[in-house]
């Protein structure tokens, strides 16, 4: 099994995000969970990938041409893949998983989680989209898919596609529902 991990470049101002990045991508590589992501060595992306990559755990990236010098291309992963686009990496990085999780990020994490999200809602795939709620990093962001429910813009049927976790091991029940 795989995840596509989406999360941000920049580690954030709360030490708190880089802790549980590591401590994610530690759990996975111990459950034998691959780990699909942007290909980058810095932020919550380099955080993630170096941990699972401590505890022998296999990490793909995929990394569009133009951010390899903006993001600095990880080189020392299972496998680095380099796309044209950012559209190219997204797809890749669907294909290549079985469930999606969202760590905190800026708008690029957001794009990668929504279109999963949407993808779910229009059937093009029945995998787990998971919002892993650091430090309620999300919590504003739950309340507007409450109120997207509420006013009838997600249908009621499609309320189980928002999955949120507080904790890896929480991320990991999700993943052996699967």
């Amino acid at each position: 099994m795989n995840v596509a991990i989406y999360c941000g470049s920049q580690t954030g101002k709360n030490t708190v995000y880089i802790e549980k990045a590591k401590e994610l991508g530690e759990q996975l590589a111990k459950a034998s969970i691959g780990i699909v992501y942007g290909g980058s060595n810095v932020g919550l992306m380099g955080a993630v990938a170096d941990a699972a990559l401590a505890y022998n755990g296999n990490v793909i990236g995929i990394m569009p041409e133009h951010l390899q010098k903006r993001e600095i291309a990880h080189l020392h992963l299972t496998e680095i893949h380099f796309v044209e686009s950012m559209h190219e990496r997204k797809k890749k990085m669907i294909d290549l998983s079985d469930a999606y999780i969202a760590l905190p990020g800026g708008c690029g994490t957001l794009d990668e989680y929504f279109e999963v999200f949407t993808w779910a809602q229009i059937g093009l795939h029945n995998n787990p989209v998971i919002l892993y709620n650091i430090n309620g990093f999300y919590d504003a962001l739950i309340l507007h898919f409450n109120k997207m429910f509420e006013e009838g813009f997600i249908r009621e049927e499609q309320r189980e596609i928002l999955q949120v976790a507080t904790k890896p091991e929480e991320i990991l029940a999700i993943l052996k529902g699967k």
